[in-house]
């Protein structure tokens, strides 16, 4: 005859397999990219049980969508959603987190179709995670306000100007800002799930998967991208120039500015830039401008206006001029090629 506290034991085993540590809504906005998606998702998976089984025993998901119709990825891929919107107890889960759409135009677009799920996931106290350029569209739907984001490096100056009252935080790839948690997208999605599942399951946990995942380790939410190291052996000043460069695209500073911030002479600052740029810190500064401005051309709906002082430059006319002479062709001129003029 089996002991009451053996029996006890067992009981409480199968109560403990049968909760989860934590529990996720995942809500991919249309057109959304399969990277952080994929990533994230397959990292919930592996630590979500003991072995390589894919049973949601530590942690459980369901892929939530408005309606139950297939949600169409950013490469044409489809996947259907575990349940709708009015078919969950939005109480019985922890985080609600959402996949941003191909352009931060339809992102803040959503916010009057998706705004109302995201405020009653607020009011029943989830935990709202922004992947990409989803935090446009919480921003939008008015759930960031007194929060830190985290975006897209390609991102971060046009969300300022948008939301210019909510905080970025550009050095880092992924913040956690209490109930808010934002993360620049990509492989980042890896990181910040890692950080997340840590704080519910235990460091261990969370890190398991990750060599069949084929990643060395995890970055922290203060990880330089080595790959925006345009000049990765140009020394110590011209590598914070040109990270100030990318920070402050808009402002209309001058290379007389930005070296008395760096601490160095501007002439100094020049023959660096030459030395290892072969361009002068000027010009570098404009190029790196004008190739953000063809990418936001070709990628946006944005007026050139706007497009012009996202790039700090000081009229819709000097833009034109500087972006022909670079590119050969103006910016109106590029998206009626494409299409989008």
């Amino acid at each position: 005859m089996k002991s009451a506290s053996t029996a006890s034991h067992r009981s409480s085993l199968v109560l403990s397999e049968s909760r989860p540590d934590v529990r996720f809504l995942l809500l991919p906005l249309p057109d959304f990219t399969m990277l952080p998606f994929g990533g994230f998702l397959d990292k919930l998976r592996f630590s979500a049980d003991d072995e390589d089984h894919s049973r949601q025993r530590y942690c459980e998901w369901k892929i939530l969508g408005l309606t139950d119709s297939h949600i169409r990825s950013s490469s044409g891929v489809n996947i259907s959603s575990d349940a709708t919107v009015g078919q969950v107890d939005l109480t019985t889960f922890d985080y609600l987190v959402v996949f941003g759409s191909r352009t931060t135009e339809a992102a803040i677009g959503y916010a009057k179709e998706y705004g109302p799920t995201l405020r009653k996931a607020a009011r029943c106290g989830l935990s709202l995670v922004c992947i990409d350029n989803a935090s446009f569209l919480l921003a939008a739907a008015g759930l960031l306000k007194g929060y830190k984001v985290a975006l897209h490096w390609r991102h971060i100056q046009e969300f300022r100007d948008a939301f210019p009252l909510i905080p970025v935080v550009s050095e880092q790839i992924y913040c956690f800002d209490r109930n808010r948690i934002t993360c620049a997208g990509g492989a980042t999605a890896i990181d910040m799930a890692v950080e997340l599942l840590a704080r519910h399951c235990g460091r261990q946990r969370a890190l398991k998967g990750l060599a069949d995942m084929l990643v060395d380790e995890t970055r922290g939410h203060h990880h330089q991208l080595k790959s925006l190291d345009a000049e990765p052996n140009a020394g110590r000043h011209v590598t914070k120039a040109i990270a100030l460069m990318r920070a402050l695209m808009t402002e209309p500073l001058t290379i007389d500015d930005l070296a008395h911030r760096i601490g160095v002479g501007r002439r100094h600052l020049d023959r660096l830039f030459m030395v290892h740029c072969n361009l002068s810190a000027h010009d570098y500064w404009q190029k790196m401008r004008l190739e953000h401005l063809h990418w936001r051309v070709l990628n946006s709906n944005r007026p050139l206006s706007s497009l012009a002082d996202e790039v700090g430059m000081s009229s819709t006319s000097r833009m034109s001029k500087l972006f022909c002479e670079h590119f050969g062709k103006t910016p109106a001129a590029l998206r009626r090629e494409v299409g989008l003029g």
